[in-house]
């Protein structure tokens, strides 16, 4: 059984075990003995900006260094840029063709600055990404992503963890150590963000205005641009008009990408929560708490909010009236679409056993087979790999759209819902009019460690029971320990919000007196 990895890499406390200097020494070493054992020799490391960050992205960098290595540090970037960096970009599977141009890397100690190339980076064995994703600043993590951009498999993460264990129990130098004839180096990878923003906009294929020159220059000016919009100055537009965005950036990673790519001439962009200061990532802001960006967007005006979390892995969306659309309706809106169109592989879509009754329902109206995974998503792209489907997601926000990317991707998946909104003409609120969302509680309840099988408790069992058969088709039950922290998560769906609150309430209430908690 795996002790240290939850549903999305090893997650903890900042400068309490495991998420401490020395674990995350042992575990890039443990991660560089994964890489030599593939026949690689690079490991790419990004991270969000917790203030902790830098000493875990030190520490990392120094053990896969010891085991012979070579690390680039790309510094502050979303997650799935780090996948990117480590993907053959050539991979058919991933329906990414086109290369970035090489950057540049800069040598941590001589200061001298060297040509990448894009050979570097398809070499890299593995990318190692250090966030908490959406939680609070005081906690950080650390996920692994594989050669080809992809998250370990269980049998990796075993791996893995054997060999912390082994390094745990070693006296002295580890044998890696004591036998390798020379040490990594640590390079750094000065244009991380840049080469992630020309895949994303290489991804997105807006609908002009004709086929004119006018338009033909400006959208080779927006994907050849670096600089911030407020540096830009070209005309373009669709529908007579660019689109107005507001982007909440989470104080996070998104920082370094979003105000690159959401540019003229095709977005007039407004962005908020953008000034990190190590602690205020995800502080009042973000995929999980989309109040102020509602109150931007309708200040403004604008067309669309997007707030992503702290790595920018996922997308919650605000419509133009200032209501939150979140990752259920995005994805049907996203799937619908692209079985009109005709892009929709396989007529297929995974979600998780999260996804609100309304969104299965929809996709069951509009004759998509809907595929159903445990949480995750990771889980979900395993899924799609085994099915052949193209498209999935969770609830949360994680979207997958498998054609372009192998992860779930916060920016690329607002760049999807845009070009929705673009070839339909029509206003989110409009689109999100797909499916009914049906009233969602989730309540956690914190427990011990001991993670007792619940179900085996006849008081809470006959609880569960209970709250389910009152509800019958017109809702559901889904009690589960969290895969990251000690909790109990209970999630009940009904048919109105007083009866799905004091439902879930009562579930809960039923665990606190029976299960043991500190």
């Amino acid at each position: 059984m795996k002790k240290l990895f939850g549903t999305d890499g090893i997650r903890g406390l900042a400068n309490h075990y495991p998420m401490t200097s020395c674990m995350a020494m042992k575990i890039g070493m443990a991660v560089a003995q994964f890489v030599k054992k593939n026949g690689d020799g690079i490991i790419v490391i990004g991270k969000d900006t917790r203030i902790s960050g830098d000493m875990l992205e030190s520490a990392l960098a120094a053990g896969i260094a010891s085991v012979g290595v070579d690390v680039l540090v790309s510094g502050v970037i979303p997650t799935p840029g780090v996948a990117f960096l480590i993907s053959d970009i050539e991979d058919s599977e991933a329906g990414i063709i086109e290369d970035s141009e090489a950057g540049i890397i800069e040598d941590s100690e001589a200061g001298i600055i060297e040509d990448a190339g894009a050979g570097i980076i398809e070499g890299a064995g593995a990318g190692i990404v250090i966030s908490a994703s959406h939680n609070p600043w005081q906690d950080n993590g650390i996920k692994i992503f594989k050669k080809g951009g992809y998250k370990l498999s269980d049998d990796e993460e075993f791996y893995i963890e054997s060999r912390i264990a082994q390094l745990s129990l070693q006296q002295g130098d580890s044998e890696d150590v004591k036998n390798t004839s020379h040490t990594g180096r640590i390079k750094y990878l000065s244009d991380a963000p840049l080469r992630y923003c020309q895949f994303l906009k290489k991804t997105f294929k807006p609908l002009l205005q004709g086929d004119n020159k006018k338009n033909c220059n400006a959208e080779s000016s927006w994907l050849n641009s670096t600089t911030h919009p407020d540096h830009e100055n070209h005309e373009g537009c669709f529908y007579g008009k660019r689109i107005r965005i507001v982007v909440d950036c989470s104080n996070g990673a998104a920082t370094t990408v979003a105000p690159l790519l959401f540019t003229k001439p095709f977005f007039e962009a407004h962005f908020i929560h953008k000034d990190p200061d190590g602690k205020n990532i995800n502080h009042n802001c973000g995929s999980q708490h989309t109040e102020s960006l509602a109150e931007a967007v309708l200040k403004l005006g604008a067309d669309l909010g997007i707030a992503l979390d702290g790595d920018a892995d996922r997308l919650i969306a605000v419509d133009e009236t200032g209501k939150t659309v979140t990752g259920d309706t995005l994805l049907a809106i996203c799937a619908a679409h692209a079985k009109t169109k005709g892009r929709l592989v396989n007529n297929k879509v995974v979600s998780t056993v999260m996804s609100n009754i309304g969104f299965i329902r929809a996709m069951n109206s509009i004759g998509i087979e809907h595929l159903v995974t445990d949480v995750g998503d990771r889980e979900v792209l395993k899924e799609m790999r085994a099915s052949g489907a193209v498209m999935g997601g969770e609830d949360s926000g994680h979207m997958i759209f498998s054609q372009y990317h192998t992860t779930g991707d916060g920016l690329l998946s607002s760049l999807r819902l845009i070009e929705v909104m673009m070839e339909t003409g029509k206003a989110l609120s409009e689109l999100a009019s797909i499916m009914k969302v049906y009233p969602q509680i989730l309540m956690n309840v914190t427990v011990d460690a001991s993670r007792p099988d619940f179900m085996a408790i006849k008081k809470i069992a006959d609880e569960i029971g209970a709250v389910e058969n009152e509800l019958g088709d017109d809702g559901r039950v889904l009690v589960r320990y969290s895969g990251t922290q000690p909790l109990l998560r209970v999630m009940v769906e009904g048919p109105e919000k007083e009866i799905t609150e004091m439902s879930c309430q009562r579930i809960c209430r039923a665990i606190r007196e029976n299960i043991k908690y500190p």
